[in-house]
């Protein structure tokens, strides 16, 4: 575990809004917590991250299908699933300026590990830190924090005609996570495609979750997209396919540049009590001074499926045609926040060097599957017509294939600087010899090395690096 550099999260948050990552979702009046937008390079980074995770999940697997469930459903969904009835955590209210905490939060402050504990251990957590006169508010200072208790983190909604909004039976919720949808498509998935056991389904979606105390900049918002795949399999085999599932989730981080001393497996030791194994994907965030989850990996049983016949009264077991039994599937589940992935991959990727002036040189140095903008493209010089109608000329070609830029605002360190902002991984320039030779300038952002290269080739370059 590497020591929190208490500045890096500034310097990240603040390279999101100077750059076009990331914003504070409605700014012009005061903001929401836990809320943000995502800007040009934000969106296409985070569209990069979700077309890698399906292309590994889906189109190069012949096991996993696609799915795209609606945010609403009905409201038994989450009676059955058990959110209605256990889906909180640990809320601690400041009585004197009526701030609201999450308490095992509070906990992890002082070094006690309390996410998956008992409310009453994190009370008497609590009363040990009180007596000891070290339990104040984070916001007024003042030792008025009360005692924990549960709080729901399901988001209420209405749908129907205005007069019948606020019965209680018209009341539904926007899913706290996207595996619900999966469940209630189980059996549409198995009567339409016919897949065999063992096969899983994936999907990316929004789900919500009204945070106590959303903290720590994207990594734990209210408004958030998950990447999860359900796989469906005979409980015999639940074993090997919870290790094939661990390997292969923890691999796809090392294809796109994370360290493998970075990343870690935590064990869940209390489990749910329909759960066999559990176990997290951990990132050591620099940011944030040590290993958080951002992905887990669950072996779920038949309890949702189960859940789900029972309270439906649809009969969603699986007949085996080679053995002749019939059962109810068992899941293993593996889950991931598309937002903590983002995240994962700035921090990573956030890089300063000195250069001989003195000058901070900052760079993302992202997986170039992954970058916003593939390739840049500059005339020489601005005012000289003939470079820059021959630069333009080459970015609209190369637009085709790529995400592209143009620039020809000031002088190249220039632009090379902003391209190096936001990971762009190759830069062009288009100079005098291209007019005669038809060859260009091409820079690599890691190394700063430049190379010549004819036109045509740029293309097969790129797809080669890339590849």
């Amino acid at each position: 575990m590497q020591e929190k550099d208490e500045k890096l999260m500034e310097k990240i948050i603040s390279l999101c809004k100077r750059r076009g990552f990331v914003f504070a979702s409605s700014e012009i009046y005061g903001g929401m917590a836990g809320i943000y937008d995502y800007g040009h390079y934000g969106s296409l980074l985070k569209d990069n991250i979700k077309k890698e995770w399906q292309k590994n999940m889906i189109q190069l697997r012949e096991d996993v299908v696609g799915l795209d469930s609606a945010i609403f459903m009905h409201p038994k969904t989450w009676v059955a699933s058990g959110h209605v009835a256990g889906f909180n955590d640990p809320q601690v209210d400041c009585h004197n300026c009526k701030s609201r905490f999450r308490a095992d939060h509070i906990l992890e402050d002082f070094g006690i590990q309390a996410d998956k504990a008992t409310l009453e251990f994190i009370n008497d957590e609590l009363n040990k830190l009180r007596e000891a006169k070290k339990l104040l508010c984070q916001n007024c200072g003042k030792a008025c924090l009360g005692e924990a208790r549960v709080f729901s983190m399901m988001v209420k909604s209405n749908l129907g005609s205005p007069v019948d909004i606020l019965d209680e039976e018209n009341i539904v919720y926007l899913r706290p996570e996207t595996c619900g949808g999966i469940y209630l498509e189980y059996k549409n998935t198995l009567d339409s495609l016919h897949p065999k056991l063992p096969f899983g389904i994936a999907q990316v979606g929004k789900a919500f979750r009204n945070e106590i105390a959303a903290r720590q900049f994207i990594f734990r918002t209210r408004e958030f997209e998950q990447m999860e795949m359900q796989y469906f399999h005979d409980p015999v085999d639940t074993n090997s396919i919870f290790e094939m599932w661990k390997q292969i989730r923890y691999d796809w981080y090392l294809l796109y540049g994370i360290p493998d001393d970075k990343l870690r497996f935590y064990k869940h030791e209390k489990l749910a009590h329909y759960a066999s194994d559990a176990y997290d994907v951990e990132y050591d965030f620099e940011s944030m001074g040590g290993f958080k989850e951002v992905e887990g990996i669950h072996a779920r049983g038949d309890w949702d499926l189960s859940q789900h016949s029972k309270f439906s009264g649809i009969n969603l077991d699986y007949y085996d045609e080679a053995n002749k039994k019939r059962f109810i599937p068992h899941i293993v589940e593996t889950s991931a926040g598309l937002a903590r992935m983002f995240l994962m991959f700035l921090d990573n990727a956030y890089t300063e060097i000195l250069s001989e002036e003195g000058e901070t040189r900052v760079f993302l140095k992202l997986d170039p599957k992954l970058s916003p903008i593939k390739v840049a493209v500059f005339p020489l010089l601005k005012n000289k017509p003939e470079l820059v109608s021959n630069a333009h000329d080459l970015y609209l070609e190369l637009r085709k294939e790529f995400m592209c830029e143009f620039d020809d605002n000031g002088n190249i360190g220039k632009r090379y600087r902003r391209q190096d902002e936001i990971g762009t991984p190759w830069c062009i320039v288009v100079d005098f010899d291209t007019l005669t030779d038809d060859s260009v300038t091409i820079r690599d952002r890691d190394t700063g090395k430049q190379e010549r290269i004819k036109k045509d080739e740029i293309a097969a370059y790129i797809k080669e690096k890339m590849n």
